[in-house]
């Protein structure tokens, strides 16, 4: 089975945790788009944090960036969409162990 680079990246990025919440921000659907340029092997992620003003929000940042940029050697550029987060946004029974659902 053929892999293509995106699914690769949002794979990757399921080591990126919310430290306050103990799950990974594609489980938490905080990752919003992904767009992958094949030209220079890199790729443009828009994603929010929990909170608007969540205190561990440049870490995950920076952890996306990090573990993005190991897949794309051309790196990633992050930016962060305005949507509010919700539980409704999280992967169907993410939530289920932690008592959030």
């Amino acid at each position: 089975m053929v892999v293509s680079k995106d699914e690769e990246l949002i794979e990757s990025l399921r080591s990126v945790l919310d430290p306050e919440i103990g799950l990974n921000i594609v489980e938490l659907g905080l990752i919003r788009k992904v767009d992958v340029s094949e030209e220079d092997d890199s790729a443009n992620i828009t994603m929010i944090l929990t909170t608007p003003f969540c205190p561990y929000g440049p870490q995950l940042i920076e952890q996306v960036r990090i573990v993005g940029g190991k897949i794309m050697n051309g790196g990633v550029n992050i930016e962060i969409g305005t949507e509010l987060w919700d539980p409704s946004m999280m992967e169907e029974g993410a939530g289920g162990d932690w008592g959030l659902f």
